[in-house]
């Protein structure tokens, strides 16, 4: 199975589950009924914003454990760099 029909099934039965509990088809508590089955996909949303701002953050700031990377970075820099400066531009 390739990761992406995975991922279509997991969100298919994901979305089947949240419809069946949003209708109602599975008797819960008036609560979780009413409070907070409507605002799940709204959290859900902002919980996996959070998570991708986050990891993304952690691994700007962590971007020098990587030192290949960051060598191949800084020499791409100083390559633009002197190219502009052939072409006139101040920096």
């Amino acid at each position: 199975m390739t990761r992406a029909t995975e991922t279509f099934t997991t969100l298919g039965i994901a979305t089947a589950v949240y419809f069946i509990l949003f209708f109602g088809l599975i008797p819960l508590p008036d609560v979780i009924q009413n409070k907070i089955i409507p605002v799940f996909p709204w959290w859900s949303l902002m919980t996996f914003g959070s998570y991708s701002l986050g990891y993304l953050g952690w691994h700007i700031m962590t971007f020098s454990d990587c030192p290949a990377a960051y060598t191949e970075l800084m020499g791409e820099i100083q390559q633009a760099k002197t190219d502009l400066r052939s072409k006139g531009v101040t920096l």
